[in-house]
This record gives structure tokens, C-alpha cells and sequence, in this order.
């Protein structure tokens, strides 16, 4: 059974928070809270004259699976803020190949994409449509079915709409619009250009046009959007709003960013969640090679050696070489790499694919199979579009990949790890590059440059980027579990005038004459700015943007070699809090608490909503829950809304039956719910007076009345149970090292935005620092606790990043500390920073009191701090540390 990671069922639970609250707010407003929740700083929402309609964007870099999460985002929104039982949505891609294979794996029965969508409408409750097959729609599909529509922006984005498909008016759609008003006028009319379809006369002239397009707009669709960073043109605008979609949501690893088209970036991933969740092979070991014969024998080393390593894993893996030649005006074409491959490297032509648009010799091929012999596929440009095969693990191009806006894509193809799984060598983690380049900095620059495109941070990229060794027998040389530590790296470029450079670049700067009478410069260790300044002096124009990114390249490699985790230190593993059950042990959490006097019980408390309200208007009916207003459209504006006052065909029981899965959720007896749920049915239609059809009309604003309620009971009772179990003192609680938080080298599943301030942190324990701002009370803490003599390491800690985040727990949900500090002594010190305004609310009390829980608990092994600017002793940070620390 597939299941999601973690970084996924964030990314889906980010945009069901959002949408729920846009369903009874400004959109803009839940925007806003999202980020908050999130633990991040708010960017504005930018509406692009789509009103309140929620246009937003989750972005993932390539190998996150971003398809697959559009399945399952289908049903967040469907209950979200769709609230249909089956919705119509529209699936756009990029391109007719992409259409093909998503079409295909939304066909297929078993695929995760389609498995996602049947387990929450059932099989024959699905219908999958090409674009071209959407005739096959029948009228009474519509609201019994969802119907799932995969085409390409293309055939939609059009100025003109006559005689375009989509847009075109068909008889087979002419039952969908029979006694249709559209009082709104959302709907494109017959015009004179449009006479000669299908018949049409000129009495027909102003009537509503029975096209596929004007379906859409009838039924406002879910519009998700693949790949979605090359469609932010004004024309996709006009042509998404012409179809009234109900919802947007887009899936890219590259959002557009820029002024005028910024995608509205609701969730954002990034590559280190994915490694650290093993979806994707990091780093990448790039090795540098004078010529491209080298390049290619050690690629084929390189192979040879990962297969050695793969015998040993469980799982079966065949490692798979990607070879870049030149196009048939080249030098190294198809042939001339294939014949180097098989006369001097001796390579058995039956496992070489070659893989171009007239040859194409991996079609019909399985390459996960056992028996398959394939293990060098080359190509010149890109392989098909959505080819994927995990085997594959080192990438080799003969030609320039600065030029080359394929080497992206087939790059792309070795870091998907094989079955999502980490693998027991650590040479099976990483991927391989072998590049036809003399010069390191230049190479590691265009890689960069397209790893970026591929949804990198520049500093994911600086900390993920290793230097291969052209010279060494054995690259994989000195490999443990863990990351060997990393070697400072070095930068070498060629200049035509001699650079002046200030005294103290003689440390770490050589400069020398060559036989061509140029200089070559040698720089190891961080280039200063003044160093930087005088040789971007003797150089201009677009040499002088190339020599000023590999510098700041390098300085970043620079960076990342020298902090903690990179020079192979351990950071100590955090004691979590635990209680007693029976006898073990376990991790406390909220629900914990919820239990601490004794089993809770739902029947405990009062089975009513009595905010929920309906209203009825004459096209419209309005649910009013405390003041959260959610208004419905009625789906035939020609009908009367009392119809809500009429019986129908639905009992309590039908009700019951559907909102109990609704909201159900973890620790709820279900003997319990059901009782409570039918109590509660009772008391809306009988005491409150409430219709039983306007309540099955609305029934998913019910559902998350129900559910936002019972979280209500649920967070009194914990509430109650957290003030025993810390000011009440037992011995049911200790903080324990059997239950632990451990920070691995490697795995710091950090999401932007970085810090990327001039000040650097030495202590720091890993390269990158999350939302951490360059100014502020909050680093103003980090750089104290940085420049503290008895702080050995220290940690930015995360949020929300579940068993890679220290966290205690509080009455409701978690408590993520800013920072964690491994001391010099071996003890651990937890701080918290609250500025003066929030030091004495609520929320700080009781992580105040959690947090000395855990320190008192650990039998003076760990320390907690919750500090201010000053405390009320008039002490700083650095001295409110000192105290705490001791001698």
C-alpha cells in the first residue's frame, strides 16, 4: 500500500487549513494564517483579478512527487472547500507526452495516483477523460461521479475562441444545458463566427453555446496544474477565468517568482525534506575530467563499483549510467561513445539502450526487471518526458552542460532514490556526475545553476555538492554510514592580467605564470571581499558575472565544509519526556493528558451546536457557524430554496452514517462518537428546529462544525489533565534517553527561507539556518548563544518536522523550541526566545512549564531556558545562559 512521507502529508494538510479558512474568510486572510501556522513570515497574496477564488501553489523540487500529491490533493479540496460529494476537475500539463502518461497511470487501476482517488470516491464513483473523449460525458455523471478531465493548457489558452475544440459548440453537450438560466452570464453565447459549427443558424445567435468549455464554467471545476511555473501569462489568466474554476492549485519546482506573476506559494518543500526523507540520492559527487574519455571510463567505474555495493542491499538494484553525447554535428556522437564503449572498454553491447528520437531502443523494456540487461542508456537530448527509473545513479556528459538544457532533466533522473528507502552502503545514497571539464569551479557552477532550476536552495546545493577526485583509484575510498568530512575546497581560474590583491590574501591565495603567459590563481579556504574586489578588477562583462558566481559558490562550499556536522562531529541525542503505563514507558503527547485522570469520555459533554445556523435566500442558503459565514450557490438557480423544509428521501440515520467518518479521528471509541453524533442530530432538527435536508444539504459545513467542537471538548480535557501532570508532582514522568531526538549528520530537513545574513555563525551544526532573519531580538539570541565559550554546538531547531525536531508537549499540539545547544560539559540546553510583549501570556506559561518539566526530569542532564532581552533581574541572553550553566 503506498504511503505518503511526511513532507507530503504537510504540504497536504498546509493547503487544507488554507482552504478551509478561505471557505469562510478573505482568501488573502487565510493565506496569511497558513504562513503563520506554518512558523513563517507572511507574503502577501496576490488575487490577479480572480476575487476570493483560491489560486495557490505547492512547490516541490523534482523527485518530490508531485503528481501523486495532486491525486490526494484532489479529495482536500473536494471536503475543504469544494464541498461536493463528486467534483469535476480539470487536470492541466505542460505537454502532450506528460497528457499521455498521467491519462494512462489515472487509468490504471493499482497506479498511486489512481489508488489516491479511489479510496475517496470508490471505483465506480471515478471517471478519467482524456481531453478528447469528453463527449463521452453524460449529463446524470455529473454530481454522481467524479470526473477527472487530463488535457493541456494549449488547447485552452487561445484569444480567440471560435473554432477551437473546447470552445466549439457539440451536440453531445446540448442535454447538459437544457433549462440552464445563467442569470450570472458566466457563459460564452452563440456569435455570428460561430454559424458554421454543426449547423448552427442565426436564429441560435445569443443562446448559451452547448461546448465543453461552457461545461466547465457551468460546474466551476478544481483546476490542478502541473508543472505550472511556464503558465503566469496574462493569456492563461484570461483563459482560467473564462472556464469560472471553483479552485487553482499548482504543483511546480520552480514557482514563478518575478513582479508581475509570482505564483502565490502556499507550501514550499525543499530538497533537504527530501533527502532526509530518502525520496531523492544526495549529494552528488561531481568529478571534473580533462577529457571526455575519462569521463567515460570512470562513469563506468563509477557503475561497476555501485553494483558491487548493490549485491549486498535486500532489495535488487541494477545501477544505471546516463550518457550525454552530441548531436550528429558533434564530436562525440551516439555511434562514436557507443563504439568507445564496446571496442575499448570492452562493454557487452546487449546491456547498452540507446535512447534518441529515431532510435529508441527503451521502449517495451522493464528496466526494474531481473532479467533486464540494460546498464548504459545514452542519449543526446532529454529522455521522454516522465521517464523515470531509479536505477539510474550516474550521469555522464560529454558535452558542455552550461548549453545544455537537457543535462537538467537527465540530472534529474539519478537522484530519484530506489524505493524511497535509504540504502545500507552509504555509495548508494548519492549520486554520480562525471563531466567532460577541466575546471571544477566551472562545472560546479552550471550545476548549480541547474539543480537550482530543479527546485534546489543555492545553499542546498553548495552542501550537496561534493568534489569527486579524477586522480583517486577508488572514489568511494574512506565511506562509512555516515559523511566523511568534508575536505576545504579549493578554486582555480585562469585570468589574462595579473590581479593586485590586498596582504592577506597571501594565506590562502597562489598566483602563477603559465606557459601561455597568462596567470593561474589558486584559491583555498573563503575569498575575502577585498580579495573578490581586486580580481573581479581584471576581468569584465560576462566574465566578470562568471567569476563572481564561482567565487560565491566557493565561498559557500567554504562555509559548509567547515560547520560541525560536515567535519564528521556527532551532535548528542535529546532525552524526550515520557509517562507510565502499565509499566512502560511511552512518549507523552496531548492525548496523554486528555487521559491523565481517567479515561475521557465524548458523552461527557453536551451533544449541541447551538451557533449552527441556516438562512435561506432566494438563490442562496448561508451557514452561520459563530459568526463564520459559508454561503452555497444553488446548482439550478430556477429553484426555490425552501426545499430545504421539504422531506426527502434522507433519514437521521443516512446523516449519521455519513458524517460519522467525517469526523472521526484518533482516540475517539467509536461506540462513543456514534452516540454522541446521534444526540446531536437529534438536538439540531428537534431542539434548534433545523431541517434534516438543509442540514444533508449542508452537511460538510456540519462536518467541520462537529469536528472543530469536538477539538473544543477534546482541548478542555487536556487542558485539565496538563495542569496535573506538571504542577502536581509524580512520579509518572521522566525525561528519558531510551526515547531520544537525534540530529544526524547529513539530515537537517531545513525548508526556506535561510539565513542569509554577513554575520557567520561557527557553531552552528549544520550549513543552513531556517527563518532566521539578519537583524532582530531572535538573532540577536543566536549570535549569544553562538559566541558562548561553554556552548559546544548548537542547532536553529525546526517546526513541525517530526523526528528531526526536538519537541515537548503541550495541551494542544506541540512545542518546538527556537534553539538546542549541546554544552562543552556534555550537558543540554534548551532555549526558548519570547520578547518582552509575549514573555507572560498563556502560551509562553505553559511552555515555561513544560519545558522546566523536561529539565527538571532529566536528573540535571539537560537545562531550559526561556529567554528575554532582559529578564527582570535587568540580564541579558549571554548572562541569563551564564546562570543557567553554572561553573
Amino acid at each position: 500500500m503506498f504511503a505518503l512521507k511526511d513532507y507530503q502529508t504537510r504540504a497536504l494538510t498546509a493547503l487544507s487549513q488554507f482552504l478551509s479558512a478561505a471557505r469562510s474568510g478573505p482568501v488573502a486572510e487565510a493565506f496569511k494564517q497558513s504562513y503563520l501556522d506554518q512558523g513563517l513570515p507572511p507574503v502577501p497574496y496576490r488575487h490577479y483579478d480572480f476575487g476570493e477564488l483560491p489560486y495557490v501553489c505547492l512547490r516541490l523540487p523534482t523527485g518530490g512527487g508531485k503528481t501523486v500529491l495532486a491525486s490526494y490533493a484532489v479529495s482536500v479540496a473536494q471536503k475543504a472547500y469544494l464541498e461536493q460529494d463528486y467534483p469535476v476537475v480539470l487536470w492541466l500539463v505542460p505537454t502532450n507526452t506528460i497528457r499521455e502518461q498521467t491519462l494512462e497511470a489515472l487509468k490504471t487501476v493499482g497506479h498511486p495516483y489512481r489508488q489516491a482517488l479511489e479510496n475517496e470516491f470508490g471505483l465506480d464513483r471515478l471517471r478519467v477523460f482524456d481531453v478528447g473523449e469528453v463527449t463521452q460525458i453524460r449529463r446524470q455523471d455529473i454530481g454522481r461521479k467524479t470526473l477527472v478531465i487530463v488535457g493541456t493548457l494549449a488547447a485552452l489558452r487561445v484569444e480567440d475562441t471560435s473554432g477551437r475544440k473546447v470552445y466549439v459548440h457539440h451536440e453531445d453537450f446540448e442535454p447538459h444545458f437544457v433549462g440552464v438560466a445563467d442569470p450570472e452570464q458566466r457563459l460564452e453565447r452563440i456569435s455570428e463566427k460561430d454559424l458554421q459549427e454543426n449547423g448552427l443558424r442565426r436564429e441560435d445567435i445569443d443562446k448559451i453555446k452547448a461546448s465543453f468549455a461552457n461545461l466547465l464554467a457551468l460546474h466551476q471545476p478544481l483546476v490542478i496544474m502541473d508543472e505550472a511555473h511556464n503558465a503566469r501569462t496574462k493569456l492563461t489568466f484570461d483563459t482560467l477565468k473564462r472556464l469560472h474554476p471553483a479552485c487553482i492549485i499548482e504543483f511546480t519546482a520552480t514557482p514563478d517568482n518575478s513582479q508581475t506573476s509570482s505564483s502565490n506559494v502556499l507550501y514550499r518543500c525543499s530538497a533537504s525534506e527530501l533527502k532526509a526523507e530518502h525520496m531523492i540520492k544526495l549529494p552528488i559527487v561531481l568529478t571534473e575530467h580533462k577529457d571526455w574519455q575519462a569521463a567515460v571510463r570512470d562513469a563506468v567505474l563509477t557503475s561497476k563499483k555501485l553494483a558491487l555495493e548493490a549485491h549486498k542491499e535486500s532489495d535488487f538494484i541494477r545501477p544505471i549510467v546516463l550518457f550525454q553525447a552530441e548531436a550528429k554535428n558533434g564530436a562525440v556522437t551516439v555511434e562514436v561513445l557507443k563504439a568507445h564503449l564496446v571496442e575499448q572498454l570492452h562493454i557487452d553491447e546487449r546491456e547498452i539502450a540507446i535512447a534518441t528520437g529515431k532510435q529508441r531502443e527503451l521502449d517495451g523494456l522493464n528496466l526494474f526487471s531481473r532479467a533486464c540487461p540494460i546498464k548504459y542508456i545514452i542519449t543526446i537530448e532529454a529522455l521522454k518526458e516522465g521517464w523515470d527509473c531509479s536505477f539510474a545513479y550516474v550521469f555522464c556528459s560529454v558535452k558542455d552542460v552550461k548549453s545544455s538544457k537537457d543535462a537538467e532533466q537527465l540530472l534529474g533522473r539519478v537522484l530519484r532514490m530506489p524505493y524511497a528507502k535509504r540504502r545500507n552502503s552509504e555509495a548508494l545514497n548519492r549520486a554520480y556526475a562525471h563531466l567532460a571539464s577541466p575546471d571544477f569551479s566551472i562545472v560546479a557552477k552550471q550545476l548549480t545553476d541547474k539543480l537550482i532550476d530543479m527546485g534546489f536552495e543555492a545553499l542546498e546545493v553548495a552542501e550537496n555538492l561534493l568534489q569527486g577526485n579524477p586522480n583517486q583509484k577508488d572514489i568511494f575510498e574512506g565511506e562509512e554510514s555516515d559523511p566523511a568530512p568534508q575536505i576545504e575546497p579549493t578554486l582555480r581560474f585562469e585570468m589574462k592580467t595579473k590581479p593586485e590583491l590586498p596582504p592577506e590574501a597571501a594565506t590562502n591565495v597562489v598566483v602563477t605564470t603559465t606557459p601561455q603567459n597568462t596567470f593561474s590563481v589558486e584559491i583555498k579556504g573563503e575569498v575575502s571581499p577585498e580579495t573578490k574586489a581586486q580580481l573581479l578588477k581584471t576581468v569584465a562583462g560576462t566574465q566578470k558575472q562568471q567569476f563572481s558566481a564561482q567565487i560565491e559558490l566557493h565561498n559557500q562550499r567554504v562555509i559548509v565544509a567547515r560547520v560541525p556536522s560536515q567535519r564528521g562531529e556527532v551532535f548528542a541525542p535529546l532525552p524526550q519526556l515520557c509517562w507510565k503505563q502499565d509499566d512502560f514507558w511511552h512518549l507523552l503527547d496531548s492525548d496523554a493528558f486528555m487521559h491523565w485522570r481517567g479515561e475521557w469520555s465524548l458523552l461527557d459533554y453536551p451533544a449541541e451546536l447551538s451557533n449552527f445556523k441556516l438562512a435561506q435566500t432566494e438563490h442562496t442558503f448561508e451557514v452561520d457557524m459563530a459568526g463564520k459565514k459559508l454561503v452555497y450557490r444553488l446548482a439550478d438557480q430556477n429553484q426555490a430554496y425552501n426545499l430545504d423544509w421539504v422531506e426527502s428521501g434522507y433519514t437521521e440515520n443516512d446523516l449519521l452514517f455519513w458524517l460519522e467518518p467525517q469526523v472521526r479521528q484518533i482516540g475517539l471509541i467509536p461506540a462513543q462518537l456514534r452516540a454522541f453524533l446521534t444526540k446531536l442530530i437529534a438536538n439540531l432538527t428537534k431542539s434548534q428546529g433545523l431541517p434534516l435536508t438543509g442540514l444533508v444539504r449542508s452537511k460538510y459545513a456540519l462536518a467541520r462544525a462537529v469536528r472543530e467542537q469536538i477539538e473544543s471538548y477534546r482541548k478542555q480535557a487536556a487542558d485539565k489533565g496538563f495542569q496535573h501532570a506538571l504542577f502536581e508532582e509524580n512520579n509518572n514522568l521522566e525525561t528519558r534517553f531510551d526515547h531520544v531526538c537525534e540530529f544526524s549528520p547529513g539530515y537537517y530537513p531545513a525548508r526556506p527561507p535561510f539565513y542569509e545574513g554577513r554575520y557567520q555563525f561557527s557553531k552552528h551544526f549544520y550549513s543552513v539556518i531556517e527563518d532566521l532573519k539578519e537583524s532582530g531580538e531572535e538573532f540577536e539570541c543566536a549570535k549569544l548563544i553562538d559566541s558562548h565559550p561553554k556552548v559546544k554546538f548548537w542547532i536553529r531547531n525546526l517546526i513541525n518536522r517530526d523526528g528531526v525536531a526536538f519537541r515537548l508537549p503541550l495541551a494542544k499540539g506541540w512545542f518546538y523550541p527556537d534553539f538546542v545547544a549541546e554544552l562543552v560539559d556534555g550537558r543540554l540546553l534548551v532555549v526558548e526566545y519570547k520578547g518582552k510583549v509575549y514573555a507572560t501570556n498563556d502560551d509562553s506559561r505553559e511552555k515555561r512549564a513544560v519545558g522546566e518539566l523536561w529539565a527538571r526530569k532529566s536528573c540535571g542532564k539537560c537545562l531550559f531556558l526561556m529567554a528575554e532581552a532582559k529578564n527582570t533581574q535587568g540580564k541579558g541572553v549571554f548572562q541569563q545562559i551564564d546562570e543557567l550553566i553554572g561553573l
